[in-house]
């Protein structure tokens, strides 16, 4: 863990400034470290969080939930929304009054789509997604789905998936903070803010500093 050299009061103080959402440039300049040796740090503590979000992943989210995809990023021309050049798709489920759960995908097929959706949601839940037709196969897979089709509102009743596009925009803004990510490091970022969602009532400086401790290698 201790790869950027930090002693244990600078990981305490890295940890605090992480909660806070600071930069790495801002953790720094307040740490009087190097942008590369905070860098480091900051890696290893996502890393951490993504090795317990795998931990996690056979957890199942239930009840009623909403299904969507999006795309970040990309500057090239292209097709905007599904099958846009250049961007990284998303794909994430939103349990109401409960957790989230995204990941980033190679594409937004059905294959894919419906894999992960059967995969994390449990049989008899309510699944509400838009009108994608992919999404028509969630019916033969043991969910109750009900559509909304955004061309004619945003929500009908209990149907929507407003909860999941508000958690999408959140996340691009906050993406768009960090600019430069990488998208081979970009699953990390995803998984901070997946993490970050499903912890809001708590103290995360706390868990943050556990997950550091258990993600140390076993010396004996």
């Amino acid at each position: 863990m201790n790869r950027g050299a930090l002693r244990p009061d600078q990981w305490l103080r890295l940890i605090k400034l992480f909660e806070l959402e600071l930069s790495a440039r801002k953790m720094a300049v307040q740490l009087k470290l190097s942008y590369a040796t905070v860098y480091k740090a900051l890696t290893t503590i996502r890393q951490s969080i993504w090795v317990h979000a795998q931990q996690d992943a056979g957890s199942l989210l239930g009840g009623e939930v909403e299904v969507d995809e999006t795309y970040f990023g990309g500057r090239r021309k292209g097709k905007r929304g599904r099958g846009a050049a250049g961007k990284v798709p998303g794909f994430g489920i939103l349990e109401r009054q409960g957790q989230v759960s995204v990941e980033v995908v190679p594409n937004v097929q059905a294959n894919t789509v419906l894999g992960l959706a059967i995969t994390k949601v449990r049989r008899g839940s309510i699944v509400y997604t838009d009108r994608y037709r992919i999404y028509d196969a969630l019916m033969f897979c043991g969910y109750r789905h009900l559509k909304i089709d955004h061309g004619k509102h945003f929500s009908r009743g209990r149907v929507y998936i407003n909860g999941l596009e508000g958690f999408w925009s959140w996340a691009k803004e906050w993406v768009i903070k960090h600019h430069g990510i990488s998208a081979h490091r970009f699953p990390l970022y995803l998984k901070e803010l997946e993490f970050r969602y499903n912890h809001r009532d708590q103290d995360i400086f706390t868990i943050i500093a556990q997950y550091l401790c258990d993600f140390v290698p076993n010396r004996d």
